[in-house]
């Protein structure tokens, strides 16, 4: 993990970052809406330029972005509380679209990401064998067993798992159907191959080793036959991804006390992104895509702050025929922010720490 690559990873945040705000910025200002500031980051301003009526902004804590609207803003020149083009005097659905519009620049970013990926660098030939391990967690069965983040785990008890999707797969359902059974696993990483016995946990009936999955690395790309084979593939990740997102925030709300150990904050985000910019610009690209589905699916959550928690108030708006009182919205979105600042500390703290101590490891070996 280079400089370069920290630097690329950073970068490709801060366009993702960009792009979600810009939908927002897009979608009001085409429908004629007044919008005050264009923001990337968060607290006092380093860089600030106002064009046309609109202040942009870049911030010192880049952990996010807002487009700003006169209807919230108090230091801009007065405007008439009645003018149309104000967003809480526009129509629930177009102050729908502007709320969803990040969401939506998110999800669309993605998909061109990949479909520009199979187009210009080409389609994944057969995957390498074997599944790679992306993440372990303290203290579980796949970390007291010896599993390394980077790990290719090649078989299971002596039956080679093949390679992609079909061999996570099996891994998985072999994991599942094995708690508190000992199985081995044949695993090859830069010092060599080795063979590692795993206890999965019994997490009601299932077994559970505490790690990240994903295929194997692919080793090369081929010319696609065509668009429409372009359109299937791009099609098919991207539908995996967000599947498999989704499925990771709903498991916030379904298993809170481990699926929690597996939020990353901003530090191990520009790890991985560092980590996976190293295999070259398909793994920036499929970064990129992986984060900005992210970014979407996040968003989306009815949670203070987030779009998905304005765009539900706007439903109840509409639901009852009138505002949610101003307090209690004003006491909505504040608990959410010092929430997510809180959240962001201590999970760069944490991440930071982690960091640290692998680099002492690796220091030592």
């Amino acid at each position: 993990m280079t400089f370069f690559n920290v630097i690329a990873s950073i970068a490709v945040l801060a366009l993702l970052i960009f792009f979600h705000e810009a939908g927002h910025f897009l979608a009001a200002t085409l429908q004629g809406i007044r919008v005050s500031g264009f923001s990337i980051g968060f607290g006092p301003a380093l860089l600030e330029k106002e064009f046309k009526g609109v202040t942009y902004s870049i911030r010192a804590f880049p952990l996010g972005g807002f487009v700003s609207f006169p209807d919230d803003d108090n230091e801009k020149e007065k405007i008439s509380l009645d003018d149309p083009d104000l967003l809480s005097n526009r129509p629930i659905y177009q102050r729908l679209l502007v709320i969803s519009a990040g969401v939506i620049a998110n999800l669309l970013v993605a998909w061109i990401a990949l479909f520009s990926q199979a187009t210009f660098i080409g389609l994944p030939n057969q995957p390498d064998p074997g599944v790679l391990i992306i993440g372990v967690q303290d203290q579980e069965a796949a970390y007291q067993a010896g599993l390394e983040i980077g790990d290719k785990v090649l078989s299971i008890d002596g039956i080679k798992l093949g390679s992609g999707q079909e061999a996570v797969q099996s891994l998985v359902d072999k994991i599942k159907a094995s708690p508190g059974k000992s199985i081995e696993l044949d695993k090859a990483n830069s010092k060599g191959n080795f063979t590692i016995t795993i206890t999965p946990s019994d997490y009601f009936g299932n077994g559970r080793v505490g790690a990240q999955l994903q295929q194997n690395t692919v080793v090369s790309s081929r010319p696609a036959k065509g668009i429409l084979e372009i359109i299937v593939h791009s099609n098919s990740q991207f539908t995996d991804l967000l599947i498999r997102t989704v499925k990771g925030y709903q498991g916030l709300f379904t298993d809170f006390a481990s699926t929690s150990k597996q939020i990353s904050g901003p530090v191990k985000i520009v790890e991985l992104g560092a980590q996976m910019s190293g295999q070259g610009v398909s793994g920036l690209i499929f970064f990129a895509s992986l984060v900005s589905i992210n970014l979407a699916v996040l968003n989306s959550l009815p949670l203070p702050v987030l779009d998905g928690g304005q765009f539900a108030l706007i439903l109840i708006e509409a639901v009852r025929g009138k505002p949610v009182p101003e307090k209690i919205q004003l006491a909505f979105m504040q608990s959410g922010f010092l929430l997510l600042i809180g959240l962001s500390i201590v999970l760069i703290i944490r991440d930071t720490s982690q960091l640290s101590i692998l680099q002492q490891l690796a220091s030592n070996h």
